[in-house]
């Protein structure tokens, strides 16, 4: 088996809607990540293959697409949950959850046609927000990217091992396919 490793850089914003904490093992009960907040994240991507082709287990160029994936979709947006209790009061103009388009990465975006009579602030607004299925805490998001990249990837014939995702330089998680 061989492996290969990339990794990846972002900013993002998120909120952990869900988050409970238990006071003896956190020592407080602050639920911070409950809060708006953002991270500088990094990502780590490990793709394996039984045998070599042309000496390598793919081009690490044939990762770029997922770079722009990165930069164009999520770099300095905020990922929010469609159940995060939340959603209505930022994002009023969709509280309904319809003019939302689907992506097939399993996200969405406010359809922003329907803001051409708005002033420019709220559309910046309205863009800066990437609407997906799933508390985006950084298990669903490693897990999120694993099924994003490997639904590039098997056209090549090459697997996804892993996706660490570093919320912190000291946290991280870890899909394993």
């Amino acid at each position: 088996m061989y492996k290969i490793t990339k990794e990846f850089a972002f900013c993002y914003g998120h909120r952990v809607w869900s988050q409970e904490l238990n006071k003896d093992f956190a020592l407080d009960e602050c639920l911070m990540c409950r809060h708006l907040h953002g991270h500088q994240a990094k990502i780590l991507v490990t793709l394996e293959a039984k045998e070599l082709k042309n000496g390598m287990v793919t081009d690490f160029k044939h990762l770029n697409w997922f770079k722009k994936f990165l930069d164009d979709v999520l770099d300095h947006k905020f990922i929010i949950d469609i159940s995060d209790p939340l959603f209505g009061e930022l994002l009023p103009l969709f509280k309904d959850k319809k003019n939302l388009i689907s992506f097939p990465q399993n996200y969405q975006l406010a359809n922003l046609t329907i803001l051409k009579d708005k002033p420019k602030y709220l559309l910046e607004m309205y863009e800066s927000f990437i609407i997906v299925d799933f508390v985006p805490t950084s298990e669903n998001l490693s897990m999120w990217f694993l099924e994003i990249i490997q639904q590039k990837m098997k056209s090549l014939n090459i697997k996804v091992s892993s996706v660490e995702f570093f919320e912190t330089p000291k946290s991280k998680s870890m899909a394993i396919a």
